[in-house]
């Protein structure tokens, strides 16, 4: 039986610098359960985000349950597979996020703490914001006549105030024509220096008493068990607890209905699911946009009377060209849409997808989505909260995803008066010469109670689950945040957006990287 000091469980946007970080000085394993990025090039370029998208090698195509308030549907719940995780497949956004964000994390992960530590990723990565079109120059000089500030440094930690919001250029992980993911920036140079293994569906963790001692995965049809010194697990925010209740850690009555042996009753593992709903506005456009790429974050205060300090925003507002990706974003969300679960399938999923690639290659199709645009309205600080349970022993078998979206009727009211104010944006000088009126909710959302129903029944997910194994100095909290150590067990600590308590007001791939390494270092 191979034996390393160090294995890594899962490859994603953390896992990829925890490996790079301790392979220098120790044999590291890292388990990949997706493919290796170097075979498919579209994880490598900047504008390959689009084709990655519909790749089901690279995202897993995963639902979350049913539930009326979002009006009984299953949402779509995917996250990127493959070296470097959803950071090699997503829109390539690198936000820290606010200071005040940081507030609600335990202490020593307050903004002064984290700042030098994103500074050493920028290091690395080289975010930059991409050129200035008249388009999103409009967009800005329109959110300003309401009560929004440009922001030159989106990164500095200064997200809203009492009168209004920030909107600005936000930095993105790319270099030329290349996406620079943690994979790309930190562990490709290093590959060789430690044992990789891809197509790697880790089953369970084993445990000897309470010391984590090895790991069980499925490769090629087989059964591989390895063992190490030390585990780190970061496999993200809905595979991690799944991996701890099938290795015995987790709420014990649920897990002996599961038949799992309970080696560490740890209720709040799979607990706290948070992530940032969205809805989205389309307006018919008037000319051609003039980018290919969604430029713009917004961060702003939407609702008042909330529990939130009054210079916290509460909603994010990111101005998307339809030409960027709505052809890749319907071909792989409109067959989860339509299609019922008895007959979701390969062959049906594929034969939708054709369809919807074939529509947008029709001319008049195509000449009024290159003048089409939106604005997603994302809610950015959840009062509510889901749960991520195992619903089998088997691996191969989807855990149960309630992300809790609208369980808090405040959530609700926030993304209705994010949406009044995306509408006030739309229809002031000078965006609103680009539009010759509102597609999308359009006649759906003339009142508050038609809003509502829309927004129930068009909410969808932003791909930024976190919580569900917090940090914290409670003793209910099933991760220590000085180390990263999973409490009640040894030889087992949590890095990535599951370590999470409360999310920040901005995307959570920077966030994940600084989990990373900070992991890295307590394992130094």
């Amino acid at each position: 039986m191979e034996h390393f000091d160090l294995i890594v469980i899962g490859g994603g946007s953390a896992g990829c610098i925890v490996a790079a970080e301790t392979c220098r000085d120790r044999r590291v394993l890292l388990l990949e359960a997706g493919p290796d990025t170097e075979r498919h090039p579209s994880t490598l370029r900047a504008d390959g985000y689009k084709e990655a998208f519909v790749d089901d090698a690279l995202l897993w195509d995963r639902f979350t349950v049913k539930r009326p308030r979002w009006g009984g549907r299953r949402l779509f719940a995917g996250t990127g597979r493959g070296l470097g995780g959803s950071g090699s497949v997503n829109a390539m956004v690198y936000t820290r996020g606010s200071a005040l964000d940081y507030e609600e994390w335990p202490e020593g992960w307050r903004w002064d703490d984290v700042a030098p530590d994103f500074e050493a990723l920028e290091g690395k990565l080289r975010p930059r914001p991409r050129e200035r079109t008249e388009w999103s120059e409009a967009a800005i000089a329109s959110a300003e006549r309401c009560g929004f500030r440009r922001s030159e440094d989106l990164n500095d930690g200064d997200l809203g105030s009492a009168s209004g919001g920030v909107l600005g250029y936000e930095a993105m992980s790319y270099e030329g024509d290349d996406r620079r993911s943690s994979y790309v920036a930190y562990l490709r140079p290093l590959r060789e220096r430690l044992t990789l293994r891809t197509g790697a569906l880790v089953d369970r963790i084993e445990f000897e008493g309470t010391r984590a001692v090895g790991v069980v995965y499925r490769q090629g049809g087989k059964e591989i068990v390895v063992r190490a010194d030390e585990i780190v697990l970061s496999a993200g925010a809905l595979a991690t607890p799944a991996i701890l209740q099938r290795s015995g850690v987790g709420h014990a009555g649920m897990l002996r209905a599961m038949d799992v042996d309970v080696v560490l009753d740890q209720p709040q593992v799979g607990e706290n699911l948070h992530d940032h709903p969205n809805v989205q506005l389309f307006y018919r456009g008037t000319r051609d946009v003039d980018c290919d790429y969604p430029l713009l974050y917004g961060f702003g205060r939407a609702r008042d009377g909330s529990s939130l300090p009054a210079t916290q925003s509460d909603t994010c507002y990111v101005f998307y060209p339809a030409r960027s990706s709505l052809r890749e974003g319907m071909m792989r969300l409109v067959p989860g849409m339509v299609l019922p679960e008895w007959a979701y399938g390969k062959s049906a999923v594929g034969a939708l997808r054709g369809a919807v690639s074939r529509a947008f290659r029709v001319d008049p199709v195509r000449d009024f989505v290159k003048q089409m645009w939106g604005i997603v309205v994302i809610l950015g600080k959840p009062e509510s909260r889901g749960r991520v349970r195992i619903a089998s022993r088997d691996p191969s078998v989807d855990a149960l995803i309630d992300p809790g979206y609208l369980a808090s009727l405040g959530d609700l009211e926030t993304l209705l008066d994010g949406v009044a104010l995306a509408r006030e944006m739309a229809h002031s000088s000078p965006l609103k010469e680009w539009h010759r009126g509102e597609l999308f909710p359009g006649p759906l959302g003339q009142s508050r109670a038609s809003l509502e129903r829309w927004v129930r029944t068009n909410l969808m997910t932003t791909y930024h689950y976190a919580g569900t194994c917090r940090m914290g100095h409670d003793p209910n909290a099933p991760v220590d945040p000085e180390t990263l150590r999973l409490r009640g067990v040894e030889g087992l600590r949590v890095a990535d957006a599951s370590v999470i308590p409360t999310t920040p007001v901005s995307a959570l791939n920077a966030p994940s990287m600084l989990i990373g390494l900070r992991a890295a270092r307590a394992l130094a």
